[in-house]
């Protein structure tokens, strides 16, 4: 759809889902309804994250390409980091009922932004939809590297805060903090090191420093190792993502950008998705401090699969210093 030409309209669709959505959940009183919530609640996340990002790519000059990605992906990752922590705080402090009201809030502003900015028209072929055209090829190798590093992110996400308060650590919105402050830092410098260098360099420095995090939080569960993982996770999650987005859409046409960025955020979703689930049932057989250690292997995982599959493909920004 996006393909076809239909950015705008995508974009206001899900914004406008995000915005009812968390109102939604403080209405339903039968757990059917909010299981139906939950489930607009994403593909209005899904509408909203692949037509900003697609937009992104319509604006930014081919040859800032992987700068403009990273101060996109900057805001989208700062975001992603602070929420849990902001999350935390206001579900302790005020309720959920402030919680969802200050979510719908962040989304009206979101649509207010929105409607400022002006968009730059995009011609399209219309053409139908097909399964095929659902996957954009060229966009795999960068995606798989990015899901199986994301694996991590979502043991993160989901069981951090449980595993410090149990290990009497600072609070899980503390460690997502300090991951915020480094992630912002690197953001600002990723684009136009990956422009010059190739997203390579920080494939294999942000998979060492996420695995380098995990064996601290698995071995060293004390509040100086705690806090050294929190700016490991934030170099390793701030830098790798945007040099991988860039990766997967800087050489899709502009009828393709629509499904090369729709490939990279569903493996982005499902690396997400699945890590949590993956850390839920290691931490239920052998406990957090071996879920940890475990997990840490995705990232080895990851530049392997980035070695054999990934440098050597034409969409990587290496792929022409790797033929000479």
């Amino acid at each position: 759809m996006l393909d076809n030409g239909k950015r705008k309209a995508i974009l206001v669709v899900g914004i406008c889902g995000l915005i009812l959505m968390p109102v939604g959940y403080m209405c339903v009183s039968v757990l059917f309804l909010a299981f139906v919530c939950r489930m607009v609640h994403g593909a209005s996340l899904a509408c909203s994250n692949t037509s900003t990002s697609t937009i992104a790519t319509d604006i930014i000059p081919k040859q800032r390409f992987a700068e403009g990605m990273g101060m996109f992906g900057m805001a989208t990752a700062l975001a992603t980091s602070c929420a849990p922590a902001l999350g935390l705080y206001l579900m302790d402090n005020m309720g959920f009922t402030t919680l969802f009201l200050c979510s719908a809030g962040s989304a009206v502003i979101a649509l207010i932004i929105f409607l400022l900015l002006k968009v730059p028209r995009v011609e399209a072929v219309k053409k139908p939809l097909s399964f095929k055209a659902l996957i954009d090829k060229d966009a795999l190798p960068a995606s798989s590297v990015m899901l199986v590093f994301l694996l991590t992110f979502g043991a993160l996400e989901n069981f951090l805060a449980k595993y410090a308060r149990d290990n009497g650590l600072p609070t899980g919105g503390i460690y997502f903090a300090i991951m915020s402050c480094m992630l912002l830092l690197v953001r600002i410098t990723v684009g136009k090191v990956a422009d010059r260098k190739g997203e390579g360099l920080f494939v294999y420095s942000c998979n060492a420093a996420m695995f380098a995090a995990f064996l601290l939080l698995a071995f060293h569960p004390n509040t100086v190792a705690f806090i050294l993982s929190a700016v490991l996770a934030g170099y390793g999650f701030g830098g790798l993502e945007p040099a991988l987005q860039s990766m997967a859409v800087h050489i899709a046409p502009p009828e393709r950008r629509g499904s090369a960025n729709s490939t990279f955020l569903c493996a982005y979703d499902i690396g997400i998705g699945i890590g949590g689930g993956i850390a839920g049932f290691l931490i239920t057989y052998c406990g957090y401090n071996q879920m940890f250690a475990i997990l840490s292997l995705s990232n080895i995982m990851s530049v392997i699969l980035y070695v054999v599959w990934g440098r050597k493909h034409p969409s990587s920004f290496s792929y022409v210093k790797h033929c000479k």
